[in-house]
Parts: C-alpha cells; structure tokens; sequence
C-alpha cells in the first residue's frame, strides 16, 4: 500500500514528508506524513502504516477510493483495530473497556478513571490476584499428585488457604466501593419533583444555565421528562425536570405524574421544590423522607413572600430529618448558586473525591463476585472436619478461571463482540 501510493517505505517509526499519489495515473492527492510500524512493535501487534493528511472531506475520501482499488485493503469493522490489539496481546480486556470510556468520556473525572483503566489499573490487579491463586492452586494440587514422595511436605494446604483467605480479603475490600466506578460511568442521576408551579422547569434551567424546559405560569406545562447532562466540578450529571406530582382526573397528567415518580425512585438525590408563598395544604407540604436517595427540600418564590415570612424561612428550618434545605428564588436566581455548590460537594462525596475506583462495569464486578464466591468454597472445604483436597484445588481453579475471564485470558468470545461494536470505525 505504501509503494503504490507515496512509492516507498519509510524507515521504521520515524515521520517522513510524502506526497500520496493516485495508484496508475500518478496524480498527487495531498502532501503530508507517513510512518510505518513493522510487527510486533505497533499498536496491534501487526505491521502498520499511518498517513497523517489534510483533514478535508475531498482528501480523505479520494485517499480512501484509492486505498480500495488495491487488493487485500478494506475499511476496518468498528473497533477492529483495538480487537487485533487484544487478540495479539496488546491489550487486556479490560483495557479495551477502558479505552472505549476514554473515547466516550464527557468530563474530567470519566477521563481520568478511563485512563487508569487503559494504563492496568484494574487488568494489573487482577492478574496479579490470579497468579497468587494459581500459586496457592499449585501447592494443592502438589499435595494431590505428590503425596508419596519423600520431599513433598505433608502440610501443603494450609499455606495454600492462607493465600486464598488473604486474596479473598483484598478483593472483598475492593468489591466494597458502593459502586463508585460503575457511578462514575454513567453518571449520577438528580430528579427535580414537587407539585406543580412550584418552579421545577425555572431551576431546572437555572441549573443547565440555558432555556431547556418550558415556563409558564400554568399548572401542569411539564408532562413528560426532560434531562440535561451536565457536570459539576467535572462530574457527570443527569439532570431530570418531572411532571408535577399531585392527583388529577385528567389521563396526561395522571401519566406525566406517573412518569415523575418512576425516574424520581431511580435517582441517586430529589430536590423536591415547593411554592413558599403557597398554602401547604395546596399540596405544598414537603413529604416524609422515606428510603431511598436523598430528598433535599428546596422552598421557592421566596421572593413573592412578605419580608417578614422571607426572613423566617431563610435559616436553615429545623426538620432534622433533612440534610439540606434551601429558600430560592429560581426567576431571580438567589439561593441557586448555593444549590448548585452543595450539588458539587454531593457528587464529590458520592464519586469518592476523586479517589480510583478498581470496578468500573458490572462485568468487572461480576467477574469478582464469582471469585469471592468460589475462594469461599475452598476455604468452607479446607475448614471441614475431613477435607477433600481435590475439591478445594477445583473452587482455587474456579476462582483463577473468573479472574482470567476478567482480564480476556479465557472465556470470552461471548462479549467481544458486544464490548467492540460500541466502538468507532477503526478505533
């Protein structure tokens, strides 16, 4: 490919300015750089060819047209670069997942975690825990096969299930994050609920700092739910505007309620707006925290109260079942930034501060769960009155197979092709 098109190969891995012609006629497409990566010492193991062109449409698609009238090219699948890199080694599974939430991370935080996942900060852990459970597997099964010879030591599972218990502990420690990466993916999800006209949509676009929802001054406009991805301090948050929940004869917005309180079960903080100008027996009243995400009340159009009553709900109101609870004008905009802070601070706290999570997908999660559990099995059977030690050695094998599914060492045709398709086109 490169003969044909620039005339020669350049030397190995260093940049050389060529002029890219079209095959045949000669004629020069564009002037730029090539380099070229022989095997094994390349991104995917294989040999390599890179033209760094003009970005133009024309350039790209006449580079392209010509690349396919020579035999033996074709346009990658998605993902299939990154495959070929796995499949020669260059890449353990979990940092092919990493690197495909570095190319879809939407903030700083999503990209630092993608980073470390590409860098091993997972695949190294796991491949050290599986080389320790295939130590102690060892010891097992030299007890098993070698029990009549002279220099074997008679004890070889007691060392064994020390470094299973051990191994078992960390992972159980890591296991224990309260699914802070898995979080860190998708992002936290905060619903804005209330009743309605209590000013939901008027903070809602407060807080996306643009016009996203419709205001106005009647009852019942919002119906369906409207979301925004946003960050806060460089933490992704899904951002929800529900319909106003209250009873109603009327089927849209007894659907509209519906909806509201279905996505506000699901999310990780309410903020629950009410009118504080209004009655609280119009259905204003701040309902009982029940179990679940948190619910921070917010009392709105602080601004249409008398002074007196404005300075009354101002301090922090003594309901002490309540983390948080704000007095804002959403149309004016006072008390908002003091929302939006606290929103920081709670999605700091609830990402770790930035500390590393290991398990960043539930298939990582999974994958460690199934070794837990199969550790336990072999501790439960080395505690027994009579053990049998060719079942603890088949639980250690067990446990070292989930971690090797973990890594992509065994077992995994049945999610690669899910985890690539989700790649851009020679990604």
């Amino acid at each position: 490919m490169l003969e044909k098109l620039i005339g020669r190969v350049p030397a190995p891995r260093q940049a050389a300015l060529v002029r890219v012609r079209q095959p045949g006629s000669g004629e020069t497409i564009d002037e730029g750089l090539a380099l070229w990566f022989p095997a094994p010492r390349s991104e995917t193991g294989e040999d390599m060819a890179e033209l760094q062109l003009h970005g133009g449409h024309a350039v790209i698609a006449t580079v392209l047209q010509a690349l396919s009238k020579i035999d033996g090219c074709r346009l990658a699948q998605p993902g299939e670069f990154t495959r070929r890199a796995f499949e020669s080694g260059k890449l353990d599974l979990t940092a092919v997942e990493g690197l495909g939430d570095l190319i879809a991370a939407e903030t700083a935080a999503q990209r630092r975690q993608a980073f470390r996942q590409l860098k091993g900060l997972i695949g190294d852990r796991a491949e050290g825990w599986r080389k320790r459970l295939v130590e102690a597997l060892a010891l097992v099964e030299a007890r098993i096969d070698f029990s009549d010879e002279a220099d074997v030591p008679e004890d070889l599972v007691a060392p064994a299930t020390r470094i299973a218990r051990d191994l078992r502990d960390e992972i159980a420690t890591v296991l224990a994050d309260q699914h802070r990466g898995e979080r860190l993916r998708e992002g936290l999800v905060l619903a804005i609920a209330g009743p309605p006209n209590a000013g939901k949509s008027t903070l809602f676009n407060r807080l996306a700092r643009r016009e996203a929802a419709i205001v106005s001054p009647y009852a019942g406009t919002t119906r369906d739910i409207i979301e925004v991805h946003l960050e806060f301090d460089g933490y992704p948050v899904t951002l929800l505007d529900t319909a106003g929940i209250r009873d109603s004869a009327e089927p849209v917005e007894q659907e509209g309620a519906r909806r509201a309180r279905e996505r506000v079960a699901g999310a990780d903080l309410v903020l629950w707006v009410t009118d504080a100008s209004a009655d609280d027996r119009t259905g204003n009243a701040i309902p009982p925290r029940a179990e679940g995400a948190p619910l921070w009340p917010i009392k709105n159009k602080i601004d249409l109260m008398p002074s007196r009553a404005k300075a009354a709900i101002e301090g922090k109101p003594n309901i002490s079942e309540y983390e948080f609870i704000f007095s804002i004008s959403a149309t004016r905009g006072e008390g908002v930034d003091a929302v939006a802070s606290a929103l920081s601070r709670f999605a700091a706290d609830s990402f770790g501060g930035g500390e590393a999570s290991l398990v960043t997908r539930a298939r990582h999660r999974r994958a460690l769960e199934e070794t837990v559990v199969a550790i336990d099995c072999a501790l439960d059977e080395a505690a027994a009155k009579d053990p049998r030690e060719e079942l603890i050695a088949e639980e250690l094998r067990r446990a070292a197979t989930s971690l090797g599914r973990l890594t992509g060492r065994v077992d995994v045709e049945d999610v690669l092709d899910a985890i690539f398709r989700d790649f851009c086109i020679g990604k």
